[in-house]
């Protein structure tokens, strides 16, 4: 695959992954909070659970962190998982008549994100040699996945340092990526140890 043809698909990945991970779902939060459906407002709290893990992947990628690759990796695919887990939502969700927008519109998110994040799994998949490579400079096939999150962290700078005065650096942007990481972990292995073995995939109250 040539250098541009990635560039392209990468910020591509990029700004679909804006509207799916990010604006949808923020807007189903509020409109099923506001409609108080419990189903899909249960299912999109435990969704921007899981998904954090992509916003520490931008920190972790701003700051030129390989392991930012991997993170990649394991976020689209418990996002598959947090969709699709879950056996009360799963039956809920089924039951809910599509006649009704709200309905209609979360199904079709759902399906067009599991397919965006099967998508996303090959293609971040496809860059795990670069995590691998720590002794070596990156490859132009990696260093086109850092662009975009460069380019949000230098406006997360720009935001901070209007507002506060505040310096936004590639060192900041990494060391709020290891803390964010630090304490996904601690959570995903609190919920791994005590909630799986006694819920199994009841999704509850989680």
């Amino acid at each position: 695959m040539s250098d541009l043809l990635l560039r392209q698909l990468v910020w591509a990945d990029y700004r679909a992954a804006v509207v799916l991970t990010v604006t949808l779902p923020l807007v189903l939060f509020v409109w099923s909070a506001l409609r108080q459906e419990g189903a899909i407002n249960r299912l999109l709290r435990i969704y921007w659970k899981i998904s954090s893990l992509l916003a520490v992947t931008v920190l972790l990628m701003a700051g030129g962190q390989r392991i930012a690759f991997l993170t990649a990796t394991v976020a689209h695919l418990l996002i598959l998982l947090a969709l699709w887990f879950w056996v009360d939502l799963n039956e809920e969700l089924a039951d809910m008549p599509l006649r009704r927008p709200l309905a209609l519109t979360t199904r079709i998110w759902r399906w067009s994100l599991t397919f965006f994040a099967l998508l996303g799994l090959l293609i971040s998949g496809s860059a795990l040699g670069c995590v691998m490579s720590a002794d070596q400079p990156l490859l132009p096939s990696c260093t086109v996945w850092l662009e975009a999150p460069r380019r949000f962290s230098e406006g997360i700078g720009s935001v901070l340092g209007f507002l506060f005065g505040a310096r936004w650096t590639s060192n900041s942007a990494s060391l709020a990526g290891y803390v964010g990481l630090g304490a996904y972990g601690v959570g995903l292995l609190q919920w791994m140890m005590v909630r799986l073995p006694r819920y199994g995939r009841l999704a509850g109250d989680f």
